[in-house]
């Protein structure tokens, strides 16, 4: 196994997180693309330093995400968020070194998170139309 940090996926990660997940300390989170796992079907991990490390080492909890590069990659981008958001939401509120579990991490409420994600997006990002509108006007001030 081969391990990179992957800054694409941290920054939507991030994304993802100050919207929908603010207990997560995005500081305390990293993304990695990783490449040949013989695992099948994986799309992505979620790994932490349990709580009786965090103790031994005095540090506090420190979450990684895996993106598995052969299947992640492939996704659309659509899934791709799905699986973010899904590794997300294994991390507990407590930001403790915990997991929650798939009775939580299910598909439905990951489509819920996935709705909410791109419904608080439309509120804060400007639609095409909007940003097509904004460039003809910088076009024309540039002109004149």
């Amino acid at each position: 196994m081969k391990y990179e940090l992957a800054p694409d996926i941290q920054k939507i990660a991030e994304e993802i997180s100050g919207i929908l997940f603010p207990h997560i300390k995005i500081e305390r989170m990293r993304c990695f693309r990783s490449r040949g796992t013989s695992s099948r079907g994986t799309i992505a991990r979620c790994h932490t330093i349990g709580k009786l490390l965090q103790r031994a080492m005095n540090t506090g909890a420190f979450y990684a995400l895996e993106f598995i590069s052969e299947r992640f990659d492939r996704l659309d981008s659509e899934e791709k968020v799905k699986v973010i958001i899904h590794e997300l939401m294994h991390i507990p509120q407590t930001f403790g070194g915990g997991f929650r579990h798939h009775d939580h991490v299910c598909e439905r409420n990951i489509n819920r998170c996935y709705m909410a994600y791109k419904e608080k997006l439309k509120k804060t990002r400007p639609s095409d139309a909007e940003l097509k509108k904004k460039d003809a006007e910088n076009a024309e001030k540039d002109f004149f």
